[in-house]
């Protein structure tokens, strides 16, 4: 079949077509050039009636496969096809008992073998798997995730920790077989307010810190966090009933008063305003009838803000005088590590009232650009999204919340699916932020570092790992961080999606293993084509005409590109087209 070879550029190789009549296909299928003390390895890629073209992909030596040639054949090697004892060196171990194997699927090329990937270098990185709809992302994903737990009975994963945000409900009937296994558990929360898929997704509104609440409220600039950050404060000290923190609260009142009796407003805004602060804030000590005594004479706060008929206060510096002995607040002494559970509408009174005692009610610009903060809390509380921080009536640490998550009653849980087909897209991205984030923070405060390794595999991705402007808020976006970050805190990254070319560019290029299914869209094809040097133009146009469930898989774990056809799952996930013909017809 294979003459000389009569061109050679780049890492192309070209040689010459003996076999006048073809009678097999070989275009895949690798070819083999002994020279001394090693063997090249390529890919044909091309067959014309004189010429065949072979990729150069990487050398033998000593047995064992290495991506990747140094150093070109010469012009007067042989050339063979690979025998099927050496295809094992690039396809992976064939024993998937092994639990250090990770069985992907069959190969496409050489009938017979499968593909594998070192479990390690597969799972201790970030990956992404891409393809167009129906392509078979779905069912590539719930079959490689149960091939961990399926195909060896005497080594489980039982220390896996794997959350899937679920963005179409799909994944549910995928793992509930894994409770029959003994020692393994699953579970599935969802969005789904009429508990009949499951628990409801919650997180306490305790749990929320100041990143946190930036993202679920839209935080649009950094301005806003000192905001946010007065508001968790307060809300420690208006929900407690300590005397140190009662104390705080007379204090912020009247700090929050003198500022808008020196706001330079006429004599009607100010007592107005005054009134409205303290009717809905005040304290035994501090409202509208505590007692201002004078040498005469006694009256309320509310008496002093009386105007005369020239349109002024003349009362109102012994409001000033009394307002002024209460001390200046120092927020940094508030603890806000108590054992203190409050909700939603804790905080939305806490921000009514940061905004108020930062003085936003000097600058209508101002107050009107911060109230949105508010207002995004308010349609919170006023939707049913605010059951999915409705919290516990007595206060849990993250850390034990986390670890009720990955526990259940007969043991240790490997799998988490987080189904949010049931709220909005923007809602979606918020939580699944919120999470992510949550677990990073465990992780990175764990001893021994990676302990507790938590794999987050995102549906959609590109819906939530984009080029948004988090980092302009918040200094960070939190998957770019553990794209970046992550591996060596245990936290890894799963981006399933449809269109590589919307996911976040910095996210992407930390991807170190990828399966690709059909693809179209001529940049997702060009994303493709650049990700992997061993990636050939042929190769990615192949990528146009795949079947339903045949991918590319390449990256650390693979030692080269190969087409590989996965199985089907079972149970299967609910991800199936709709079918049209029964569905009118019936």
């Amino acid at each position: 079949m294979f003459g000389k070879i009569i061109e050679m550029e780049n890492n192309i190789v070209v040689l010459e077509n003996l076999e006048v009549a073809p009678t097999a296909n070989y275009i895949n299928y690798h070819v083999v050039f002994n020279e001394e003390n090693r063997k090249v390895i390529g890919e044909i890629i091309s067959i014309k009636e004189k010429e065949i073209k072979v990729l150069l992909v990487g050398e033998v030596k000593d047995d064992i496969f290495y991506s990747g040639v140094l150093k070109k054949p010469n012009f007067t090697t042989k050339a063979r096809l690979i025998y099927k004892s050496e295809v094992e060196l690039f396809l992976g171990n064939q024993d998937i008992s092994n639990k250090n194997n990770l069985y992907i699927g069959k190969s496409n090329t050489y009938e017979g073998f499968k593909v594998c990937a070192d479990l390690n270098d597969f799972f201790a990185n970030h990956f992404a798997i891409i393809g167009n709809t129906g392509s078979g992302k779905s069912c590539g994903v719930a079959k490689i995730i149960q091939n961990l737990f399926y195909h060896n009975d005497t080594s489980l994963p039982a220390n896996a920790h794997i959350v899937l945000f679920d963005v179409y409900g799909e994944y549910n009937t995928a793992f509930q077989n894994l409770n029959k296994i003994p020692g393994m558990g699953y579970k599935n929360f969802t969005t789904k307010l009429d508990f009949s898929e499951g628990d409801v997704l919650n997180i306490p509104a305790y749990f929320l810190e100041v990143d946190d609440l930036a993202l679920l409220l839209g935080a649009t600039t950094s301005a806003e966090l000192p905001i946010i950050e007065k508001a968790i404060k307060l809300v420690y000290i208006f929900n407690s009933q300590d005397e140190v923190m009662q104390s705080y609260k007379n204090d912020i009142i009247a700090s929050s008063l003198l500022d808008i009796l020196s706001s330079g407003n006429n004599p009607v805004q100010i007592r107005d305003q005054i009134v409205a602060v303290l009717t809905y804030y005040n304290t035994t000590t501090l409202n509208l009838d505590t007692i201002i005594v004078q040498p005469g004479y006694s009256r309320t706060i509310k008496q002093c803000l009386n105007i005369d008929q020239q349109g002024k206060m003349n009362s109102v510096s012994f409001v000033v005088d009394f307002l002024s002995k209460f001390k200046k607040l120092d927020l940094s002494t508030v603890n806000t590590e108590s054992s203190l559970v409050y909700d939603l509408d804790d905080l939305y009174y806490a921000f009514e009232f940061a905004l108020i005692s930062e003085g936003a009610l000097k600058s209508e610009k101002v107050y009107e650009e911060l109230n949105q903060l508010k207002i995004r809390l308010q349609q919170i509380i006023n939707s049913p999204n605010k059951v999915f921080f409705s919290g516990t009536e007595e206060r849990i640490s993250k850390e034990k919340y986390i670890s009720d998550l990955f526990s259940s009653e007969s043991g240790k849980r490997q799998i988490i699916n987080m189904n949010l087909n049931y709220i909005d897209e923007r809602f979606a991205k918020k939580l699944t932020k919120i999470y992510t984030k949550m677990f990073f923070d465990f992780t990175t405060s764990l001893e021994p570092r990676a302990s507790f390794p938590i794999h987050i595999i995102l549906e959609e991705a590109h819906r939530y790992v984009q080029n948004d402007n988090d980092i302009e808020v918040l200094g960070y976006n939190i998957f770019d961080r553990i794209t970046k970050e992550g591996r060596k805190y245990g936290v890894l990254l799963g981006l399933i999606t449809q269109r590589p070319s919307e996911l976040s560019h910095t996210a992407l290029s930390q991807c170190s293993n990828f399966i690709s299914f059909r693809m179209f869209h001529p940049e997702d094809l060009k994303i493709i084509s650049n990700i992997s040097s061993n990636v050939s133009s042929e190769t990615v146009e192949q990528l146009k005409s795949l079947t339903p469930g045949t991918a590319m898989v390449f990256g650390v774990s693979f030692k080269l590109p190969l087409l590989t056809k996965l199985e089907l799952p079972n149970p299967m996930p609910q991800s199936t087209s709709v079918d049209i013909k029964n569905t009118w017809f019936n």
